[in-house]
């Protein structure tokens, strides 16, 4: 592990797109795509896809350190990632991924906007292939792996669609939804399943829940003491104008400096002040993967992240005449 291999590069289009598929199931997409969507498209739809993705990547990763089955030998493969490489193979995540947040838009936008189900079909089964074939492609992941990751995705969004209206409107509207929002994501990561040794799943999960457990309290928050017009607002898909264009352009680059601001600011806060508490120094990798470190420090930086994207970027956005 951590050992880069060798290889030649024969075919450039296959590897660049692999790659670049690969990166759509990463930080950089999520912290991307899903708050472009709640900013210029449809909040109702950003909602949905943030959850399903937070419920089906909880379950993934955990499903990783249950089953512990070992990402494909190299050689025969050649890995060109390193970092993932730490991790179990299956379910893949990125697969799982890629399915819930592809599919999720696609059935949450297609009773409410006109446009061919078989053009949104096609583009969801478009992303979530690349992206599997990409865990192929890079070594990640064996076709089982890919299969099994979207398999599960597909069955839990079946089980949840009957219900996501009911969740979406209780998360809205309930008194005790900014304290479940926060505890209940808490005691899922502190109760994460222990490894024999350090494996960077337990941190990723604590991303991606406290990123959830943020957005979710924003969402309650602008529905109850904000305006419920402009949590309900959508942007749809009208006919494309320059000025359209130039507005979401801007809303998106503004916000994206936010959230990344927020996140190198909680980032340098909450380590310092964990650093303090625990008497450890900031260089100590070890210790930042201590249980009662890794958390708190996750969790609270990125609970920060979605409660950002979905409260503080919409106020600047509408201070800006954004919207």
């Amino acid at each position: 592990q951590g050992c880069a291999q060798k290889y030649v590069v024969k075919n450039y289009f296959y590897y660049y797109l692999f790659k670049f598929s690969a990166a759509l199931g990463e930080e950089i997409f999520y912290i991307t795509f899903l708050p472009f969507t709640y900013w210029n498209i449809d909040h109702s739809v950003s909602r949905r896809m943030i959850i399903i993705w937070s419920i089906v990547m909880y379950i993934g990763q955990v499903s990783k350190d249950i089953l512990k089955w070992p990402r494909p030998l190299s050689p025969p493969v050649v890995k060109l990632e390193m970092r993932t490489d730490a991790e179990y193979g299956m379910p893949s995540t990125h697969a799982m991924a890629a399915t819930a947040i592809s599919f999720s838009f696609l059935i949450a936008t297609m009773n409410q906007y006109k446009y061919p189900f078989e053009l949104g079909l096609t583009a969801a089964l478009v992303f979530s292939t690349l992206v599997c074939l990409s865990r192929l492609y890079t070594g990640m992941h064996t076709v089982l792996d890919v299969i099994g990751g979207a398999l599960i995705s597909a069955v839990l969004l079946v089980l949840l669609y009957p219900v996501w209206d009911s969740i979406d409107h209780l998360l809205l509207t309930s008194p005790f939804c900014p304290l479940l929002s926060v505890a209940v994501p808490l005691v899922l990561c502190y109760n994460y399943p222990k490894l024999d040794y350090y494996r960077p799943t337990r941190g990723d999960t604590t991303t991606i829940l406290g990123a959830g457990a943020g957005a979710t309290v924003g969402f309650w928050l602008n529905n109850q003491y904000a305006a419920p017009a402009y949590a309900s607002k959508n942007l749809g898909f009208p006919l494309i104008t320059s000025t359209m264009v130039v507005l979401m352009l801007a809303r998106f680059f503004v916000g994206l400096f936010v959230i990344l601001l927020t996140r190198q600011l909680m980032k340098s806060v909450v380590l310092s002040t964990l650093c303090y508490c625990y008497k450890f120094p900031i260089g100590d990798l070890e210790a930042r993967r201590r249980l009662e470190v890794e958390v708190p420090y996750k969790f609270v930086t990125y609970s920060s992240v979605g409660f950002s994207a979905t409260v503080i970027v919409p106020l600047l956005h509408e201070l800006l005449g954004l919207i």
